[in-house]
């Protein structure tokens, strides 16, 4: 089963992870004390052999030996930490995906639950049918791949007699011949029962039947996931490299890293331990580092981190079934609600987080910004080229020009002063000319006078 101790690490405390050290079941210990009893085994044989069984001059032959292993252990010439570094990555991110693409039938039933109507016994029919051929569909792909599903429904008549699938749906399912896998027939099955639906008008409209079709799309999209994952693994290169890389690197260890006679003066060798301490916990790590990518490479077989299967498939068919039946239709009144004639009102905390209620809301992380009264003012950035404003007035040539600068120098108020006044005058050509024939009175000729001005930057 699934080991989990979220509640063990809700809160960061004193000591939070180091209580997790303590636990057995799904610890690194039980995964790896085998190989590390194999190691200490193997590296107290070669410390007696080399102690006790060796003649003078043969330790002599196996110190420069150990020196030798000693000197490529602890360089670089076997990337240990970059090949199995990467490796779990990749395994992560595998494992990782194949639970996102765990079919769950909850959109599937909430789309039938609301679309497939009748509250008689043909309508419940229906929807208890098209949530079973779905639940049977994930049924067939997790026993293609999960050993735990497999051994709980070796056969097909198993299957039959857990309820998932009829006797005449077996024989329509065993009389389809492919050579491949076969679990997309259910959900054939409830495409074509949705389209008798809609011909029946327990689905309303096509719209409705669209929506039923396309997550019914989604979900054979992950039963389809599932099985290629299964299907394509991490190349088998790649692991066969990575295991190499460190069981090789530890079996130098077991020569390299011997406690050598500190009386003939050997660098790096001036104690005689018989327990290596740090080359058992290098082994703990790297070889514990291995064996979490072997863990997690295929999360549906019957290790103790595995995915809970069938756990898994109980849950789907109660939960669909009760979804679609069960709560078909099934509202309490409708009522007002407690906060009905209250504009604003506050939910109650209990005295454990009563503390909540007095933190602010979060506004943004620049909402309670401090600024000087400097930094408030406006300031107009000036360009390098010059600014040109025009405005258009009607006026006389009797006016003169002063009347036009001081509208001009309020319009530029606070900027910097005119240096440059450039005046054109421009006859009407908005208005008929009253001093034609037609006109018959004389009036003063009238021009429309534009200001320009050039403003120079501060």
């Amino acid at each position: 089963m699934t080991i989990s101790y979220s509640l063990e690490v809700a809160n960061a405390k004193f000591g939070g992870f180091s209580k997790l050290l303590f636990r057995w079941k799904g610890s690194i210990y039980r995964l790896l004390y085998k190989e590390l009893l194999v190691f200490c085994g193997v590296y107290l044989f070669f410390s007696v052999f080399y102690r006790f069984l060796l003649t003078s001059k043969q330790q002599d032959l196996f110190e420069r030996i150990a020196l030798y292993c000693d000197h490529f252990t602890n360089s670089s010439f076997i990337p240990v930490l970059f090949v199995l570094g990467f490796y779990v990555t990749l395994a992560f991110n595998r494992w990782w995906g194949q639970y996102t693409s765990f079919p769950l039938p909850d959109n599937l039933m909430m789309v039938v639950s609301g679309n497939v109507h009748g509250a008689d016994e043909r309508g419940r029919l229906l929807r208890r049918t098209l949530m079973r051929y779905a639940n049977l569909s994930s049924v067939l792909i997790l026993r293609s791949i999960s050993t735990r599903v497999h051994k709980r429904f070796p056969t097909l008549e198993h299957i039959v007699e857990a309820g998932f699938m009829t006797s005449h749906e077996l024989k329509n399912f065993e009389s389809l011949h492919s050579d491949f896998n076969k679990y997309w027939m259910p959900l054939t099955w409830f495409a074509n029962l949705a389209s008798i639906a809609r011909e029946e008008g327990r689905v309303r409209d096509d719209i409705a039947l669209r929506l039923l079709m396309d997550e019914l799309n989604n979900y054979r999209g992950k039963c389809s996931l599932l099985f290629h994952y299964d299907w394509i693994s991490i190349p088998l290169v790649y692991t066969q490299v990575v295991t190499l890389a460190v069981y090789s690197y530890f079996a130098f260890c077991v020569i390299g890293r011997q406690f050598l006679n500190p009386e003939k003066g050997y660098k790096d060798h001036n104690l005689d331990m018989y327990v290596p301490v740090f080359t058992l916990l290098q082994f703990f790590f790297y070889t514990g580092w291995l064996k979490v990518g072997e863990l997690i490479i295929n999360p549906f077989g019957e290790d103790d981190d595995d995915f809970e299967t069938n756990q898994l498939i109980d849950r789907n068919i109660q939960v669909s079934m009760l979804a679609v039946d069960d709560m078909y239709k099934n509202l309490a009144p409708i009522v007002k609600d407690k906060h009905w004639s209250q504009r604003n009102f506050s939910i109650p905390y209990t005295v454990s987080t009563a503390a909540d209620a007095l933190r602010p809301a979060f506004k943004g992380s620049t909402f309670d910004m401090r600024m000087s009264i400097e930094d408030l003012e406006i300031h107009q950035p000036a360009d390098t080229s010059s600014r040109t404003q025009y405005f258009p007035l009607r006026a006389s040539l009797g006016d003169g020009l002063d009347s036009l600068l001081q509208r001009g120098k309020a319009v530029l108020r606070g900027g910097s002063l005119p240096s440059l006044l450039d005046f054109s005058s421009h006859p009407n050509e908005d208005e008929d000319d009253e001093d034609s024939p037609e006109g018959g009175t004389n009036h003063k000729e009238q021009e429309k006078m534009i200001i320009k001005v050039s403003v120079e930057p501060n």
